[in-house]
């Protein structure tokens, strides 16, 4: 990096210097030392000056510059997701056989449907996380279910990058997969009127899901 030093007044040519000087050791010796560090050099020759007016908006930016390296480590962003890994539960239909109920391996597998009013879920709004019955994914909120009066469970949105949308073969309806294992859950229906902020209904066999109470951190 280089900075100039425009028509300086030799008396302040010496503090421009003294103090960029400083600014130069005090990042060497605070920086912590990365892969990226060969890149990166502190020498004080690096600072070209050249004739440059040393106005009191120049030094309050390089003081700035300085107070944001904050403490002398660099802060990086980091973001962290959720988001479960398409098709990251693979088995063969006959191990999920063996672990899922008959019921469950129907729906689940095979893509049925239970009986409209009969699911455990349905007429439940307890906190809680809804995940699915077969790998266990996070698919749905507690915060996002309603009561349809479809007959079976009913939410307005999923948790983010859970649920995969395909359309049925004769296009008349969307169906709704647990994006990890492929789990059939139900289908999604939008533009009914309900009063949600999505105005979808993702009406989703109890079958297909697993509840845990409470855990409303996702």
């Amino acid at each position: 990096m280089a900075f100039n030093v425009i028509g300086l007044a030799p008396g302040r040519v010496s503090s421009a210097t003294t103090y960029l000087t400083t600014l130069a050791s005090t990042i060497k010796a605070f920086v912590r030392p990365s892969p990226l560090s060969h890149h990166l050099s502190f020498k004080t020759t690096q600072f070209a000056f050249s004739r440059f007016s040393a106005s009191p908006l120049s030094f309050s930016s390089l003081r700035q510059s300085k107070r944001s390296f904050h403490g002398g480590r660099i802060v990086a962003m980091t973001s962290s997701s959720t988001s479960p890994a398409a098709g990251s539960v693979n088995k063969p239909e006959e191990e999920w056989r063996a672990i899922l109920s008959p019921e469950q391996f129907r729906i689940l597998r095979q893509k049925g449907t239970e009986y409209p009013g009969t699911g455990e879920y349905n007429k439940q709004f307890e906190g809680g996380i809804y995940s699915c019955a077969g790998c266990g994914t996070p698919l749905y909120k507690s915060t996002t279910k309603f009561d349809s009066g479809c007959g079976w469970p009913a939410f307005f949105d999923g948790l983010p990058g859970a649920i995969n949308r395909t359309a049925d073969p004769d296009g008349r309806r969307i169906e709704i997969t647990c994006v990890a294992c492929g789990g059939h859950l139900g289908h999604v229906f939008k533009g009914e009127g309900f009063p949600t902020p999505t105005d979808e209904r993702h009406c989703v066999n109890s079958v297909s899901l697993k509840f845990t109470p409470q855990n409303t951190d996702l």
